[in-house]
């Protein structure tokens, strides 16, 4: 099969990744694959590497441009990530015999934050011939009828590298994220005293702030801000817990890879959080927005080795079962197929 995904973007987030790694597993798997937008010192050599094109487009003209383009290629399915590569392929597509387009639904919300737009938009899904949710969560919340296929990471080997005594979090420093208050449940749990340290990866508008915050919480001496990192696997495997705070997050490729590591994950009791970390037994989880909560699972965690290490060992046994990047393209063909 011939497949094109679609994304109006110069950057590397969530729906980016999500993007990569599915195109790299289709490619595996047999299929000719094209991805146009996404930052391109991230994904052209690995999509490469795997035998797949990339195009860059960071502008809804260079999307439309890209996919005109490839119509001489003849794609069997033009896959389309948010609402500016819906509009781009739904513009390119309106020719007689254009590859049908299926929007991947990444946010629990509904298309159109514009009222102007609207009317177009609703133009636009009637050309849709499916929609993909990442999560239940997002399904519920979207508009129109999706099939839901949940995101999926690599399986991740065990690793023997010892755990440190380090709490994590790996996210954008984002409003959105509330990395606000895993600092200061790390400050109520009191474990900077007892020689634990907060591990920050990823970037963003809120940095200087959150650098401040981590002062005025007297924990700046127990806290690294790390910024962007390549090898967060391997920071995955030296921590011991990871934090998800967020939300409303769609699903979370983060803690799916954490949990493909066995490393137990404190997260926010809300949106797609709980279809992943939910699904354990002994879930270690807060009511959204609750620091206090969140403090009293990392003192838990923390105090017990042996919770720790069961808890990490269920959480991988979950990815395996249910949230592999193999199930995931499987399930996206399964989609593609029916539109055909």
């Amino acid at each position: 099969m011939r497949v094109v995904h679609a994304i109006r973007s110069g950057n590397f987030a969530g729906v980016e990744r999500h993007v990569l790694s599915l195109a790299i597993t289709q490619r595996q798997r047999g299929d000719e694959v094209t991805v146009i937008g996404g930052d391109a010192s991230r994904m052209q050599a690995p999509l490469a590497e795997a035998g797949a094109r990339f195009t860059p487009a960071t502008t809804t003209f260079d999307v439309v441009h890209a996919l005109a383009r490839l119509r001489s290629w003849g794609p069997d399915v033009i896959n389309a990530h948010m609402t500016a590569a819906e509009t781009a392929a739904v513009i390119t597509g309106l020719a007689p015999g254009a590859a049908p387009i299926v929007a991947t639904r990444h946010f629990a919300t509904h298309r159109g934050s514009r009222p102007a737009l609207r009317p177009i938009l609703r133009l636009g899904t009637r050309r849709l011939a499916a929609q993909i949710a990442v999560s239940d969560f997002v399904a519920a919340h979207i508009d129109g009828p999706s099939t839901v296929v949940h995101s999926g990471v690599p399986v991740r080997p065990h690793s023997d590298v010892p755990r440190e005594r380090t709490v994590l979090v790996v996210q954008r420093l984002e409003p959105e994220k509330l990395t606000d208050l895993t600092l200061s449940a790390f400050s109520r749990s009191g474990l900077a005293a007892e020689g634990w340290r907060l591990e920050l990866v990823g970037d963003g508008a809120l940095r200087n702030d959150l650098q401040d915050n981590a002062v005025r919480l007297g924990i700046a001496g127990a806290t690294t801000f790390l910024g962007h990192r390549s090898d967060v696997p391997d920071r995955m495997d030296a921590a011991s817990i990871l934090v998800a705070p967020t939300a409303s997050e769609a699903l979370g490729l983060t803690v799916l890879e954490a949990m493909a590591g066995g490393l137990p994950v404190v997260a926010s009791a809300s949106g797609g959080h709980l279809e992943t970390v939910g699904s354990a037994s002994d879930a270690a989880m807060f009511p959204a927005g609750d620091v206090d909560a969140a403090a009293r699972l990392l003192r838990e965690l923390a105090a017990d080795d042996t919770r720790r290490v069961a808890y990490g060992a269920d959480l991988r046994a979950i990815q395996r079962e249910r949230f592999t990047i193999e199930a995931q393209a499987e399930a996206t063909d399964a989609v593609y197929r029916s539109v055909l």
